[in-house]
């Protein structure tokens, strides 16, 4: 996608404060002359890429909702908040949370934006692990499987509203999310391994789906997830 494909378009990543796949999306549009802000759990976003940045709990329906009243148009949302911790999603309460986060804070967001979104469109974050079991993320793969359905329902509901709502599907990328199972040399060779394209992902491999599901090129696509895997899920 060329500079200046989306001059004026106005974008929300939801969940880009921490660097990775929300900021590699958020910098892309901005690249492409769209105006971007973004929101993060954190008071402030690490790194600062310059912006426009508003805290923002996903958890919090009230907050959330106060959030969306402010914003009067916007042309594409992306839900990028998630998180998950490698080995420790068994618990029950920990295993709420995730969903909560990942799962229900894409709805939240989604729903309260409705009516500013009217002939936008939505791009869901999902993962390969919608797909796959995971023994040490299980809390993550359930949210991720829930947040491909959820872009089918809405992308049904939200059809007459002329609003597209896609998801894409990550592969192993490259991010602070990751790290903790990056440091097992095990696994990361064994990703490498089965990969066709013999590498991790990197959060700019996302970036360029995100922009073409939000382009004219994409006018006839809703209720679809993309896989960026490098090949992994078709191995």
């Amino acid at each position: 996608m060329s500079d200046g494909a989306f001059d004026g378009a106005l974008v929300l990543v939801v969940g880009a404060s921490r660097g990775g796949i929300g900021t590699a999306i958020a910098q892309a549009f901005r690249d492409a002359g769209a105006e971007v802000q973004i929101t993060g759990v954190e008071a402030a976003p690490d790194p600062d890429e310059g912006f426009g940045y508003t805290q923002l709990d996903v958890t919090d329906t009230d907050a959330v909702r106060a959030f969306a009243a402010r914003v009067q148009q916007l042309d594409i949302l992306v839900n990028c908040a998630a998180i998950t911790k490698r080995g420790e999603e068994m618990d029950p309460g920990f295993f709420a949370h995730v969903l909560d986060v990942n799962l229900v804070g894409s709805l939240r967001c989604a729903e309260a934006l409705h009516g500013a979104l009217k002939g936008g469109c939505v791009i869901n974050v999902a993962s390969m692990y919608a797909r796959f079991g995971s023994p040490r993320n299980p809390a993550y793969g359930a949210s991720k499987a829930g947040v491909e359905q959820l872009t089918k329902s809405l992308a049904i509901a939200w059809a007459d509203d002329n609003i597209r709502v896609n998801a894409i599907a990550p592969g192993f990328i490259v991010t602070e999310q990751s790290a903790r199972a990056r440091e097992d040399a095990a696994f990361t060779a064994a990703i490498e391994e089965r990969t066709p394209m013999g590498r991790w992902g990197k959060p700019e491999d996302i970036a360029g789906v995100a922009l073409f599901l939000a382009s004219d090129a994409a006018c006839f696509m809703t209720g679809a997830t993309i896989p960026v895997d490098g090949g992994y899920s078709v191995v």
